[in-house]
């Protein structure tokens, strides 16, 4: 229902006003939750989730083929894997902009929930362990010196630990409070520049549920209307943007699509939509 509320907010129409072309590869096909065995409780429906991910890298690494900016809509954030991945198996591991609640470290030994959207960009750093293992998926498909994961106000034990060890570059709010998201997004965009892609991962719990409250764990505290849209503006301007992804918008819990309407202009602006 995401990606169908993202579309019905019209976001093809919106790039097409600033002069891009859409072609929209339609839905990717999953297993329904509700018919699928659960599996490994560490890991729930990992194996569905793999399979996806793998439908995913295929279309990605056909898009990177034919010249085209990826756009990825969700839905839930484990599908980043597929993103990255297809970006890596065309280029090689690359740079990415995580914006989140979450920093999405976990690993099936260290989750506390078993939800693999917890553990999306531990896997494409090649830490997601055996479970991940994926003759379809690309791993590593992005470099620790290259991550920057920008909003972050929830971490969990074996997610700081995995932020020690890598030294990856983890922007919390309090971060972005006390240096102003040009700064983060700036130095952020600095470090990813010259990577073989640089690929924008947007979470819509990234922002503040006052703005956002269409998404499945909300925190409090996020990213402004306003600080989203800086954040867009500056990655259009850094020319760097080759992929984009907007996950984690739930229908079911917005109100009048404003979650799904925001996303829409967030891409705008991440696509070189200006005031003036």
């Amino acid at each position: 229902m995401g990606p169908s509320a993202i579309r019905y907010a019209g976001l093809e129409d919106r790039l097409a006003a600033l002069g891009i072309d859409c072609v929209d590869r339609g839905n990717v096909a999953t297993e329904v939750a509700e018919a699928a065995a659960h599996h490994d409780p560490r890991a729930r429906f990992l194996p569905e989730i793999l399979a996806t991910c793998g439908r995913i890298a295929d279309i990605v690494g056909e898009a990177v083929d034919d010249g085209s900016i990826p756009i990825v809509l969700g839905g839930d954030h484990s599908i980043a894997l597929g993103t990255l991945a297809g970006l890596a198996s065309r280029r090689g591991p690359g740079a990415v902009l995580w914006f989140d609640a979450h920093c999405d470290l976990n690993t099936p030994e260290t989750t506390p929930s078993g939800n693999v959207h917890g553990m999306p960009l531990a896997a494409a750093l090649g830490y997601g362990g055996q479970s991940f293992d994926d003759a379809s998926l690309t791993l590593p498909a992005v470099q620790p010196s290259r991550v920057a994961v920008i909003g972050a106000r929830v971490t969990d034990p074996g997610e700081r630990a995995l932020i020690g060890e890598l030294g990856l570059g983890v922007h919390t709010m309090s971060k972005v409070d006390r240096r102003g998201i040009e700064t983060v997004v700036s130095d952020a965009l600095e470090r990813a520049a010259g990577a073989p892609f640089v690929h924008i991962s947007l979470d819509m719990d990234g922002l503040d549920p006052d703005v956002a409250p269409g998404v499945g764990t909300p925190v409090p505290g996020g990213l402004t209307y306003r600080e989203a849209h800086l954040a867009m503006e500056l990655v259009a301007e850094s020319g760097l943007l080759g992929s984009l992804e907007i996950v984690e918008v739930n229908p079911i819990l917005d109100r009048q699509n404003a979650t799904a309407s925001l996303a829409v202009e967030l891409a705008a602006s991440a696509f070189g939509a200006t005031t003036l």
